[in-house]
């Protein structure tokens, strides 16, 4: 992949399934491949949101004349969620299954792992990792079934993760695990859908900060040696990632990084995971193990002067707090 040009993921006249749909990147990303003529699905928990949210998709359509558009809530949280939206999607689809799934519904509650409730990595894992892998394996069945049509078109599994995922900090322990976890799921079955006749690509997204509903949430518990340590990194706008995730996708890329320090966290811990381009991305893997050396122990440095001039960090969370 990235030798050849061409769009890999043309979506005029396709049915895109995406969770996660009522706003921040889900909504942006629904709106611009609805711009390019797709049939769009909205899934969210809130059918309120929803309802706002698709008249904002259906205006932004190609040609309203032929494209249609649904919204279904559902929870990603729950066991099996995605078996029953699959069959509501599939009835509203004339009896065919989405052609592309992006799997964007997400959440983060940041906090430092002694003072964080487990139920909280839980609650992040169920919707962020198991979310998202209920989802991929309920659509891969339908593809992939020895009855599914073998066509010279891809499907599109695209899961968002995050650069946390590549590198983390502290602060992200209940949320960093669930998208690690997903980046190996993606490896594994990117693998293993090799072995099937029919054409199906499986993509990861890994954004930065999104200036988002959910980041408004997010801030709201984020310890302040992460806000230090995050004070530098890009800050985008969910139209701004939606425009770059789906570049990425239509140059038929299996990583996607939608600004150039993630890019420097995705050469810098590729491993045995598909190459967007052999040449580019191992000669960046070795510049940035150069950059390391000098970027870890700036990042080791300010975590320790945090520890020193500020305490033991349960105790100043118990300080904030009152």
């Amino acid at each position: 992949m990235g030798f050849f040009g061409g769009n890999k993921m043309p979506v005029e006249g396709k049915t895109i399934l995406i969770t996660g749909a009522s706003e921040g990147l889900g909504l942006s990303a629904a709106q611009q491949l609805s711009s390019k003529g797709a049939n769009i699905v909205l899934v969210s928990r809130s059918t309120e949101k929803l309802q706002a949210a698709l008249p904002l998709v259906k205006a932004a359509a190609k040609d309203p004349s032929t494209q249609r558009f649904h919204h279904i809530a559902a929870d990603v949280s729950a066991p099996s969620y995605a078996v029953s939206l699959l069959a509501e999607v599939k009835a509203w689809n004339g009896g065919k299954a989405p052609d592309i799934v992006w799997c964007v519904a997400g959440t983060s509650t940041p906090d430092l792992f002694v003072d964080m409730d487990m139920a909280s990595l839980r609650h992040q894992m169920d919707v962020n990792f198991y979310g998202t892998a209920e989802m991929s394996h309920a659509i891969l069945r339908e593809w992939l079934a020895p009855d599914a049509p073998v066509e010279q078109e891809a499907k599109h599994l695209i899961m968002t993760a995050s650069v946390l995922a590549l590198y983390t900090i502290p602060g992200y322990a209940p949320y960093s695990p669930s998208k690690w976890a997903m980046r190996g799921l993606a490896d594994t079955i990117s693998q293993e859908v090799m072995m099937y006749p029919q054409n199906v690509k499986v993509h990861v997204v890994f954004p930065g900060t999104i200036l988002s509903p959910g980041y408004a949430r997010e801030i709201l518990t984020t310890p302040e040696i992460t806000t230090i340590l995050e004070a530098g990194d890009p800050q985008q706008t969910p139209d701004e990632v939606a425009a770059a995730a789906i570049k990425g996708l239509e140059r038929g890329e299996y990583f996607i990084t939608v600004a150039f320090l993630g890019s420097l966290m995705k050469w810098g811990v590729m491993g045995g995971s598909f190459r967007n381009n052999w040449v580019v991305d191992t000669v960046m893997s070795w510049v940035v193990s150069l950059i390391w050396i000098f970027v870890q122990p700036d990042l080791h440095g300010k975590i320790r002067k945090y520890g020193k001039t500020h305490g033991h960090p349960s105790m100043t969370k118990q300080q904030r707090a009152a």
